[in-house]
């Protein structure tokens, strides 16, 4: 309730602020459409009026005058018989309405997008006009490209190969300057991520070179692009971006924690993890399950995968990482988990590569043998070509991101 307690007095009093002017008029006439009229209070018997001029006053003063005899003023709005509040005025704004965004997507992502729409009701897939010359460049085409002035805009991206990234930037770099509001860079998987640093003189750091051509991207009427990206190979990787763009990191390991607790086994969970860049990557997020870290060791021209920490013995193990290529390293873990006693082997990676149908070398454990084969195997749909491949087939099962990307794109 606003209250107004004037210091004591029995005669009628003015109250002079800045930019308000006193009047002996009444302020509770209805003859003015310029007041906002209040209820008389009454107090102890003794009676109490108060008006305030509204904004609109064409004279451009504002004035306030009251009565008193020494009580507080209640304010009681005439309309309503309780008093006016800060939390009734919050309730008759409303929820916050939801961003609405246009999202273009590459061909390769257009079922991802598809399954990012049926998220949610304020996200509308838009079209583009890939084509190609007959030299081989792009010929591209953003179809309503007018319709999108004002608008939150996103694009799907997909650097699956090197031949399709100049393509995809070429749009990436138009849109933004189409007099959007805001646009926001989804790009699920970072492809140069692994090559993130510099062993010998020479080497080319490819992660940085990515990050900064997306730095480059221009802005857009709402400021910097946004780039959304799930599980980059490495943490240190966020500064690699310039200041002209704010990146988003997103992990995959809600969706495997939500299906590991749907498992019959969920009290037996324990998650291995291959290597110690894994174990960073991930443990905080899975630390209510026992862990087991193995590592790589030199043997003369081998590498060996051995067990550095915890216990595999009649456990389910799940091991997790950020992206397999051929494979190999997992397979070596899941070798020395059965080794160690463990009763299944599962896999999760954010990222399913798979070059060349690496894929197949994964087999269903049917004869209760983790050594020779898997109970589950879960990707993501960051890579639409390995999903398309391995989709129904056992042990791999795919986990959208859908659900994920469309929350950040209400950010």
């Amino acid at each position: 309730m606003a209250a107004i307690s004037p210091a004591n007095a029995t005669t009628a009093a003015s109250l002079s602020l800045p930019q308000f002017s006193s009047t002996s008029s009444s302020l509770s006439s209805s003859s003015s459409p310029s007041f906002l009229n209040f209820k008389t209070a009454t107090v102890s018997n003794r009676c109490v009026k108060c008006g305030v001029r509204s904004l609109e006053n064409p004279s451009g003063h504002r004035s306030l005058d009251f009565l008193s005899n020494g009580d507080p003023i209640s304010l009681i709005n005439q309309n309503s018989s309780s008093p006016i509040t800060m939390a009734a005025a919050a309730s008759e704004s409303g929820p916050k309405s939801s961003k609405r965004v246009c999202l273009f997507h590459s061909d390769e992502t257009r079922d991802l997008a598809e399954r990012i729409v049926a998220k949610s009701d304020c996200i509308e897939i838009r079209s583009i006009n890939w084509k190609k010359f007959d030299d081989g460049f792009p010929n591209l085409f953003i179809q309503n490209a007018q319709g999108i002035r004002g608008q939150h805009v996103a694009f799907l991206a997909s650097f699956s190969s090197p031949a399709v990234i100049f393509e995809q930037l070429s749009v990436i770099y138009a849109l933004p300057k189409l007099f959007v509001s805001s646009f926001t860079l989804v790009l699920p998987f970072f492809p140069t991520g692994t090559s993130e640093r510099m062993e010998d003189e020479g080497d080319v750091a490819t992660a940085f070179t990515l990050a900064r051509i997306l730095s480059n991207i221009p802005t857009s009427r709402g400021g910097p692009t946004s780039l959304v990206t799930f599980d980059i190979h490495a943490l240190q990787e966020r500064f690699y971006f310039g200041d002209t763009i704010l990146p988003c990191f997103e992990s995959g390991i809600p969706l495997l924690k939500s299906r590991l607790q749907s498992l019959p086994d969920s009290d037996n969970i324990s998650i291995a993890f291959p290597d110690d860049g894994a174990w960073k990557r991930f443990h905080k997020q899975l630390q209510h399950y026992p862990t087991i870290v193995c590592n790589k060791v030199r043997m003369g021209d081998k590498r060996i995968v051995r067990i550095k920490e915890g216990d595999a013995e009649g456990r389910h193990v799940v091991i997790v990482d950020d992206l397999v290529q051929s494979g190999g390293t997992l397979i070596e873990c899941q070798k020395v988990l059965a080794a160690h006693g463990a009763a299944k082997i599962s896999a999760y990676v954010t990222h399913g590569i798979f070059p060349k149908s690496s894929w197949k070398r994964f087999k269903l454990d049917t004869k209760g043998d983790p050594a020779e084969g898997l109970n589950y195997f879960w990707i993501t749909d960051s890579c639409g070509m390995t999903v398309k491949e391995v989709m129904n087939k056992p042990p791999f099962e795919v986990l959208s991101l859908a659900g994920s990307i469309a929350s950040a794109l209400q950010v």
